[in-house]
């Protein structure tokens, strides 16, 4: 697999597997931030979590009701935070580095869709 970058109106994702310690990189057209591939596949799964916890609420929600979903592992700390169909996101890394992320509900949807065409695991 080669080197690949994806980038829209305040977001980017990339994933480049030829390399020996970071792989992966998440950011904005403000910041960015190079996660090694246990960090992103990491990312990914609890992700996935919490799009699947999303999912599972959203029917029982009133329209103006937002919700707070977190979770997390040893390595990452995930948060969502809106509506169903809206919400931003948030990450910690908890492996050493200290790196915290943010991207506004403007841009999750469109983030999330570049992130599915590049899970690897």
């Amino acid at each position: 697999m080669k080197r690949v970058v994806k980038s829209g109106k305040g977001w980017r994702v990339g994933y480049n597997p030829g390399v020996a310690e970071f792989t992966a990189l998440l950011g904005t057209d403000d910041w960015a931030v190079e996660m090694t591939a246990t960090e992103y596949d990491d990312f990914c799964r609890l992700l996935e979590e919490l799009l699947a916890a999303m999912n599972a609420i959203a029917s029982e929600l009133m329209d103006e009701e937002k919700v707070t979903l977190e979770v997390e592992s040893d390595i990452v700390w995930l948060e969502i935070s809106g509506y169903p169909q809206e919400y931003s996101l948030r990450f910690i890394l908890n492996s050493g580095r200290g790196v915290e992320g943010y991207f506004p509900a403007a841009v999750t949807r469109e983030l999330l869709s570049a992130i599915t065409t590049l899970q690897v695991f």
